[in-house]
């Protein structure tokens, strides 16, 4: 799936491309694939605004206006094959130039050029299918990936023009990672997983590519719930008790515990339903982003890494899909309202979601938040069968959805003064003195002298044994009585020092760790 502005790209019929202009309603069918369609991508440009279409066979991109202006001539609209039997592609990406994409086939990433059939480079070393790929748009020619490799090869960062390997990080989680997005205003990654885990790491160039912060989206979501479920409030359609806020502890016997997918990361344009408000809770500097995964749609703030606030499928009964295989987002919001793809897990049908963000966040922190004349979050189901195996369900997202989550710090920020104010600082009964009336102590600390002789002569003995020194009466060693290898990839070794008591040797390495063996190289201490 793919999303950009006002417009819609999905496969029908298995090997047809439809992109489905929302504000005309007029839906463009490209042909040009035998194979299933099984990744899409839009340019970064809007003049002209392309398109990117992979299955097994090819690698078509299209000029969106181009083609509009062949089928109103009547012709047959065709695009540019620029790949051809690159194998099973998970993700394909345009270059911030819209010049190269970047298409993600198997455990390789072929960098091809988006004018022709050329090949620019291409990218080996992860061990299992590479699933995001993500251009650097400050630093030109860096590309990174992410991919299910469990293996210390799970993320990588490349340098595309010489397909150079710059950075390589160790085992990031057990569980494959599905989802990449580069924040470019903090110059950070954000990759997730199959089992709800975020990370964010720095790409500033003196960080060392170093983790920021861990998100268990689980957690968080529970948390949040139970704030709401606390408070009374109710999120959905009026629902007393929604199924959405049974924690683990509120499940009923016999239930079964879905896992929490993270499909997709993008750009969340906050603040775009409250440009007319000068009073807003939340800062203006803070960044946000979005969060698909196969049960609802999260939002998160990228400053105390908590949940703003969420939408769940199964709360809305006029949208018939509960469990999501594929999601996708238009980074910008039109009208106050974002456009949201999503593909059903069990069945052929995809749906089209129109979220009043502005309404899904006042309602959720109603007590900070001015009430506009926008009603509560509720679904317009206005189905068209337009599309083969296709259902299309328009929503207009503004439901009920409440919660008072922000109370507590409301309270604890504008009531510090009148609790703090008047009250005893000690609550105890008695207090023990600090002495200042005793008289100094004059002696300090008195020295053990009772030590007997045979102890202070077998401590002696110990340390001479310990440190012992290489007889000089003996040749230099020339044959070595042990190797061992201190990892599984060539890594130069800068030094070695052993301890002064000679029992352990610490090896220091050129990926900045730094490896403790007992002398005779069986242990490894530290790592």
């Amino acid at each position: 799936l793919a999303c950009r502005h006002h417009r819609c790209a999905f496969p029908v019929s298995c090997n047809e491309l439809c992109v489905w202009n929302t504000a005309t309603a007029q839906p463009l069918y490209l042909s040009g694939h035998h194979y299933s369609i099984s990744a899409l991508s839009f340019g970064n440009k809007i003049n002209p605004l392309l398109v990117c279409s992979a299955s097994h066979d090819r690698v078509i991109v299209w000029n969106l206006d181009e083609c509009t202006q062949k089928v109103q001539e009547g012709f047959t609209p065709q695009g540019i094959v620029i790949g051809t039997l690159l194998g099973m592609v998970l993700h394909i990406r345009f270059s911030p130039d819209d010049q190269q994409v970047a298409v993600c086939a198997g455990n390789l990433i072929y960098v091809l050029s988006a004018k022709k059939e050329a090949i620019l480079a291409e990218l080996d070393g992860h061990l299992a299918p590479v699933t995001a790929a993500e251009f650097c748009t400050w630093e030109k020619n860096m590309l990174i990936s992410v991919s299910e490799d469990r293996t210390f090869k799970a993320r990588k960062v490349w340098e595309y023009s010489t397909s150079q390997l710059i950075y390589q990080s160790g085992i990031i989680t057990a569980f494959p990672l599905l989802s990449l997005l580069i924040d470019e205003e903090n110059k950070q990654i954000i990759t997730g997983c199959a089992e709800g885990q975020l990370w964010i790491f720095s790409l500033i160039s003196d960080h060392n590519y170093r983790s920021i912060a861990h998100i268990d989206l689980k957690k968080e979501q529970e948390k949040f719930c139970n704030k709401v479920w606390k408070s009374g409030k109710e999120i959905g359609e009026g629902q007393n008790n929604s199924r959405l806020f049974k924690t683990d502890s509120m499940r009923p016997a016999g239930s079964v515990e879905t896992s929490l997918p993270i499909l997709l990361i993008e750009h969340c344009d906050f603040f775009v339903g409250f440009h007319n408000e000068e009073n807003t809770y939340f800062s203006q500097k803070t960044s946000y982003f979005w969060i698909g995964t196969s049960t609802g749609l999260l939002i998160i703030n990228l400053a105390n890494f908590e949940l703003e606030a969420f939408l769940s499928y199964r709360d809305y009964s006029d949208l018939s899909i509960r469990f999501a295989r594929s999601c996708a987002l238009t980074r910008k919001a039109a009208n106050g309202k974002v456009l949201c793809l999503i593909t059903s897990m069990f069945e052929d049908m995809i749906a089209v979601l129109e979220v009043n963000l502005a309404a899904l966040v006042r309602t959720q922190h109603s007590d900070f938040l001015p009430r506009g004349n926008e009603k509560s979050l509720s679904v317009i189901a206005r189905k068209h069968q337009v599309f083969v195996l296709c259902k299309t369900i328009y929503f207009n997202c503004k439901n009920n959805l409440l919660g008072k989550h922000f109370i507590v710090y409301q309270i604890i920020f504008l009531g510090v003064k009148n609790t703090v104010k008047d009250k005893p600082l000690v609550f105890h009964s008695k207090i023990k003195s600090s002495g200042y009336t005793a008289a100094p102590r004059m002696t300090m600390f008195s020295p053990n002298t009772n030590l007997k002789k045979q102890e202070v002569s077998k401590w002696k003995a110990s340390c001479k044994c310990k440190n012992k020194e290489y007889p000089l009466e003996i040749c230099p060693p020339i044959k070595y009585e042990k190797e061992t290898s201190v990892t599984c990839k060539p890594t130069p070794i800068f030094c070695v020092q052993y301890s002064g008591d000679g029992e352990l040797l610490a090896c220091g390495q050129a990926d900045k760790t730094v490896l403790v063996f007992n002398s005779n190289l069986t242990h490894v201490h530290n790592v």
